[in-house]
């Protein structure tokens, strides 16, 4: 969205990431069948002996009334490419970054992108003339982290110059007055709206009968496993229950980020192996996870943590610097170079991390 990346910077054929003899099958999941072990595609029908479902959520805007026709998002290809234009036209004014509700995916991305928006008026010398407002329905920034990384994040914001406002509920947008309603909040003006659209599952998961309530997928916090046998979810369509943080009686949700999801994916390619081949598994999802938080200027923070730990993940932001930027550069390399390639950027990450925090890091 600030323009420093490039569409053809950021993709690279599908067939390059796998390993050789997976057969990629390019179509839509229209249904799952657990009783017959099977999924329907747009393509084909395909019988499974395991199934694991990596479905990720859906993005719906619709859900808050005005918002489709007046918010931009950095949360979709085609949308940051349209914020990207917009920042570029813009004069002057208030900027409205709203997470819109809960969950939604990676728990510092609001916080990231305020602050990148801020750091890009920064560099263009018309700051003063751009006022940058967060809004989100949580008591602090990132809370399921914990109170001590909840503050450092705001000020953080704050030594930008961006006005946090915790517990703001999204009801509606006005287009036509460019206002947003809050329940039992004054309405605010705003010049420009950065959204972070409601997150739900997808359709096939409510139908098929392996969602909860609230339209995720439980699953077992060690193993991945649902209610089905030989059924698994990873990433963001889990739902994985973790102590409460401001309210220890009241559990939260483990975030929906990507290091949890490549850590669910290695722990049930692990046990389905194991399983195979007559092995105990003893491979477990422990709750480990970091995050390289950008705060725009060329620099990011490190925050690294247990999010099983009762009663606090004991998450601490590390000194932020342009090290830990080029760090998330790295990563970012290493998910889009062809599988041959990983192993050597893989083991120089590794290498430069375990220096650098002096703590056991699996990436």
């Amino acid at each position: 969205m600030t323009g420093d990346r490039t569409p053809e910077k950021i993709l690279t054929p599908l067939r390059s990431l796998v390993r050789s003899g997976i057969e990629i099958i390019h179509a839509e999941v229209t249904s799952i069948d657990t009783a017959s072990k099977s999924v329907f595609t747009s393509a084909q029908s395909v019988h499974y002996d395991y199934l694991v479902l990596a479905l990720g959520a859906e993005l719906a805007s619709e859900l808050i009334p005005g918002l489709s026709e007046t918010a931009y998002s950095y949360y979709s290809f085609d949308e940051v490419q349209r914020l990207q234009h917009a920042l570029v036209e813009f004069n002057g004014g208030t900027i409205a970054v709203v997470v819109c509700s809960l969950p939604y995916k990676c728990p510092g991305a609001p916080h990231e992108g305020a602050m990148l928006i801020a750091d890009y008026f920064q560099r263009k010398g018309v700051r003063n003339k751009v006022e940058v407002h967060l809004f989100t329905p949580e008591p602090q920034p990132m809370p399921v982290a914990g109170p001590q990384l909840g503050e450092a994040v705001k000020q953080m914001l704050t030594s930008k110059g961006i006005s946090f406002h915790p517990l703001h509920k999204i009801v509606s947008v006005n287009p036509e007055t460019n206002e947003i309603s809050f329940d039992g909040k004054e309405p605010v003006h705003f010049e420009m709206l950065v959204a972070i659209p409601p997150h739900r599952a997808p359709r096939i998961v409510r139908e098929a009968r392996l969602s909860n309530e609230a339209g995720w997928i439980p699953v077992d916090h060690q193993t991945l496993q649902t209610k089905f046998e030989k059924v698994f979810a990873i990433g963001d369509v889990a739902a994985i229950e973790i102590p409460g943080r401001w309210k220890p009686d009241v559990p939260m949700m483990l975030p929906k980020a990507g290091v949890f999801a490549h850590d669910h994916a290695e722990i049930v390619a692990q046990r389905i192996a194991d399983e195979i081949n007559g092995r105990t598994s003893s491979a477990q999802f422990c709750g480990l996870g970091y995050c390289m938080l950008e705060a725009g200027e060329g620099m990011a923070g490190f925050a690294y943590g247990d999010f099983f730990n009762d009663p606090n993940p004991k998450l601490q932001l590390r000194n932020i610097g342009r090290a830990w930027h080029w760090g998330k550069v790295i990563f970012e390399q290493w998910w889009l170079a062809p599988f041959g390639l990983r192993k050597s950027i893989l083991q120089f990450m590794l290498k430069v991390g375990a220096k650098m925090l002096k703590i056991p890091i699996k990436i």
